[in-house]
């Protein structure tokens, strides 16, 4: 692995290139579904009523996003019917996944929790899944889109309409539901979703081709079949079933050797301490005796423009000292300044106790998404962008993602106070699997196969 040079700065420039710009309105549509199946979701349920126990099993709703790598093969491979002719491979399955989410969010608000549970259970599964294969689409999008030194520009557009769109889904949930209803609020979130639809029609498909060392890879799954007895549509199957299930894993295995069961653990723990906690992060703050508007102007609006600082000084910050020690600071970080919560559960709901654990939370956490967007983005082979990027972002949430479902028995059981210090201590092997990486796999040697500096494709 080397570290590539030679990359001609492009200042602020880079932020009017019109791809660049497309991933502030993808962003919002991938942030979007995320809170209304997780933390505004909670909310509502906690607010009418439901057993924190019963919410803590719900947030497995969300595992989708964790297990979306099971499916991001077809992604990545197979055709839409139609829509991929009209629209290539990446719009289409966005397109198809965005009119999933918008149907399911209007089935939420369409249906009484109280009366039917189940019925909201099942649409809020479906919205995220149709929420995690638009993830799936988007990431291998972004990643294919633009080339390794835009990355950092891309991603920091994208985080931004992210976090707008959590600031939707968050507060702006919250201050419908506050003044109206939560069946109102779900319905007005259902209509947003055509902001994404209407940029997947707008922009171009990207163009990348297979790099020589893939080519070779793949070549030898052919050579394979032709000396078996398959013929037909079981060769066709088993071929691609290999191409894309297959090959993705293996490539990148080959690539880092045993190294890459470093790369997986510290991916699967980087993240674990803020995913567990943020599970009951607005039932804490309605329990400690917040109001939904205090929530929505503090935690929602106030925390997101942290984050957005968080992120881009994460950025500077990359392109000043490189990744390596952002991950380790920003690994070290999120469990220091998840204790800031165990504070606020002793002092009780002082505004003052809630706006400083907002913002050493949220900008911890800005400096932390994009510094590993940036990271897992270099990790990727764009002959298998989706596939790769889907496992690494499902090793990413997949531990918090499970172990969240137990986080109304935890809190129940041992008190706010404790329960903030357990998802700081969950945290903590974070930071030393980021040291370790400096020695195996450096974050900053790493080379994207199939795209050369300028986004042309390798031939």
């Amino acid at each position: 692995m080397s570290v590539r040079t030679g990359e001609q700065p492009e200042g602020f420039r880079v932020y009017l290139r019109p791809r660049v710009l497309g991933m502030l309105l993808l962003g919002f549509s991938a942030g979007l579904p995320l809170l209304l199946v997780g933390g505004t979701f909670s909310a509502w349920l906690r607010d009418i009523g439901v057993e924190l126990t019963a919410i803590g099993f719900l947030s497995w709703v969300g595992i989708a996003h964790s297990i979306k790598v099971l499916w991001a093969p077809v992604v990545d491979r197979a055709p839409l019917p139609l829509l991929s002719r009209l629209l290539g491979r990446r719009r289409a399955w966005m397109l198809a996944a965005q009119i999933t989410i918008a149907v399911s969010l209007a089935g939420m608000a369409l249906t009484n929790p109280l009366e039917n549970l189940w019925l909201v259970a099942v649409f809020a599964v479906l919205s995220a899944f149709g929420s995690a294969t638009q993830d799936v689409a988007i990431d291998a999008y972004r990643v294919e889109a633009e080339a390794r030194h835009r990355q950092a520009a891309m991603a920091a557009t994208y985080v931004t309409g992210y976090r707008v769109a959590l600031l939707a889904a968050g507060a702006g949930a919250l201050h419908v539901a506050n003044i109206g209803s939560w069946n109102l609020a779900y319905g007005a979130m259902a209509a947003l979703m055509g902001v994404g639809m209407l940029t997947t029609l707008i922009i171009r498909e990207p163009a990348v081709t297979i790099d020589r060392a893939t080519a070779i890879l793949e070549k030898r799954v052919t050579d394979y079949l032709d000396d078996t007895d398959h013929q037909g549509m079981r060769r066709d199957l088993t071929a691609w079933f290999i191409g894309a299930v297959i090959c993705p894993f293996a490539d990148f295995f080959k690539r880092y050797g045993m190294a890459a069961v470093v790369v997986l653990l510290f991916i699967g723990t980087f993240r674990i301490s803020d995913i567990f906690m943020g599970v009951l992060a607005n039932p804490f703050y309605l329990d400690l005796g917040f109001s939904k508007a205090e929530i929505a102007n503090v935690a929602a609006a106030f925390g997101l423009a942290m984050t957005l600082i968080g992120a881009a000084l994460g950025g500077v910050l990359v392109a000043r000292f490189g990744i390596a020690p952002l991950l380790i600071g920003t690994a070290l970080m999120a469990p220091v300044t998840n204790l800031t919560f165990s504070w606020l559960a002793l002092i009780g709901p002082e505004t003052y106790g809630l706006v400083i654990a907002i913002i050493a939370d949220n900008i911890t956490g800005g400096m932390a998404i994009s510094v590993l967007i940036a990271y897992l983005s270099s990790l990727t082979n764009t002959a298998y962008t989706a596939t790769q990027y889907a496992l690494f972002s499902s090793v990413m949430t997949l531990p918090g993602q499970f172990l969240g479902g137990f986080t109304g028995i935890l809190a129940a059981s041992v008190g706010w106070f404790w329960f903030f210090v357990t998802a700081a201590i969950l945290g903590l092997p974070a930071f030393l699997l980021a040291i370790l990486l400096l020695r195996i796999a450096h974050p900053d040697q790493v080379e994207r196969p199939g795209m050369r500096d300028d986004n042309s494709a390798v031939p």
